[in-house]
């Protein structure tokens, strides 16, 4: 067993805003079904924005039960609207870059359920945009 020979100095220890923790990982071509190159910053929160809505939670045993959005196939239009922007909100500021959601819109065409948000990071603000299922 090892033992500290002196006393422990908090001084010695710096503490980092989560700011200025780096956010590099790896760039996912969805298109093409590959990870190329590294991104960072406002880029990388994009895309852990879209993989966030896009994973669907509890399906996948490598994720966390926190990770990930509730599938809401298969509802009734009233419930998706008044339900999707909790859940949204719910899976997305798991993380703590994500600081809040604003002006969150919600749309209907046929059985496709259609939001529009913007996220506010710690990296600056994304926009969203996107088809988020068929609801039937």
């Amino acid at each position: 067993m090892v033992l500290p020979l002196s006393e422990f100095n908090s001084d010695a220890f710096e503490v980092i805003k989560a700011e200025a923790l780096p956010t590099k990982t790896y760039k996912l071509d969805f298109e093409k079904g590959r990870c190329g190159g590294q991104i960072e910053g406002l880029e990388a929160m994009e895309q852990v924005i879209f993989k966030v809505l896009k994973t669907i939670r509890f399906a996948h045993l490598i994720y966390s039960d926190d990770y990930g959005f509730e599938n809401m196939i298969g509802h009734e239009r009233l419930f998706v609207q008044a339900e999707l922007p909790r859940r949204i909100k719910e899976s997305l500021l798991q993380d703590e870059r994500i600081t809040s959601l604003e002006n969150m819109e919600i749309s209907f065409e046929k059985d496709e359920a259609y939001v529009s948000f913007t996220a506010i990071t710690i990296y600056g603000d994304v926009k969203v945009l996107r088809e988020v299922m068929t609801i039937v």
